[in-house]
């Protein structure tokens, strides 16, 4: 029996390609994230990059809350997108609980992501509840550009 890759691989070499690929993944999910025409190849490519970004982010040794909160906030995001709402509130469920702690920026994602997941499942209290939230957070970001991404995302929180 010959040994498998990941098991020939030293530390070094294994701790440098999770850094490559947690980010790398993240990037890449975003870029489907943005195409305006994807396929269903291009959504099952999207959800598949975003979970494993978190996953080599929890495979780093400098993994920190507010990397899982990101994390669990994208995954979150592209089952929104996906139409699963379930999903998407679980990972929006789990970046607020990582979020804890963390700056208003992050904790109002998290409750963005919620929102989110609420209004694909049509959920007018949890949405209108998560959204007040994330608003409520928005007006304590300090960093400008921060406040206005986080407030034009919160302007797509809305039933139809």
């Amino acid at each position: 029996d010959s040994p498998s890759f990941a098991m020939s691989m030293n530390e070094s070499d294994r701790a440098a390609a999770h850094r490559q690929f947690s980010g790398e993944c993240f990037n890449r999910t975003w870029e489907l994230i943005d195409k305006q025409d994807r396929t269903p190849a291009d959504d099952e490519q999207m959800l598949l990059r975003s979970l494993a970004s978190l996953w080599h982010w929890t495979q780093r040794a400098d993994c920190t809350d507010q990397h899982l909160s990101i994390g669990y906030w994208l995954v979150s995001r592209v089952y929104a997108l996906l139409g699963q709402a379930e999903n998407a509130r679980r990972f929006g469920e789990l970046s607020l609980k990582f979020s804890n702690g963390l700056s208003p920026f992050f904790r109002a994602y998290a409750h963005e992501a919620l929102a989110r997941a609420a209004m694909v499942a049509a959920d007018k209290t949890l949405l209108d509840a998560h959204a007040a939230a994330a608003r409520k957070l928005a007006a304590d970001v300090a960093e400008p550009d921060e406040q206005s991404m986080l407030n034009a995302d919160l302007e797509q929180l809305r039933l139809p």
